[in-house]
């Protein structure tokens, strides 16, 4: 199995891994799962819920990355993306963002929770022009 050797097993328990205020955005809280510890980077796993209260400025933006997909496990949050337009995302759903693509979060519920995997775990966020 190609890259086997270079992870190894991790388990993680909500009450072993706090949520903390300190990611990519403000409005937002993460738990992160030891997926980038346990693949040297390679990949990135966190569980991102609301802070309630805290609302989106709706920023558009992009990330330099190979992969990212996201899964909603609670609540629900409203994405746009250039040339798809705004998508409600709610429980049970999944969006695979491809690489590079122009986005904003426009809103989303005090109680959304969802999962993010990325490829790599570490990557770079840039602000961009909104699209027209």
């Amino acid at each position: 199995m190609t890259g086997a050797s270079d992870q190894r097993l991790v388990v993680s328990h909500a009450d072993g891994s706090p949520f903390v205020g300190e990611g990519l955005r403000a409005f937002f809280e993460y738990r992160q799962l030891g997926i980038a510890e346990a693949t040297g980077g390679a990949f990135g796993a966190h569980v991102i819920r609301a802070v309630p209260g805290e609302e989106s400025p709706g920023a558009w933006h992009t990330h330099d990355l190979a992969f990212q997909m996201v899964y909603v496990t609670k609540g629900w949050v409203v994405f746009e993306y250039e040339g798809e337009g705004t998508h409600l995302l709610r429980e049970g759903s999944c969006v695979l963002q491809p690489p590079g693509i122009r986005h904003r979060e426009v809103r989303h519920s005090d109680d959304m929770e969802l999962i993010e995997i990325t490829a790599p775990a570490e990557f770079t966020t840039a602000e961009a022009e909104a699209p027209r």
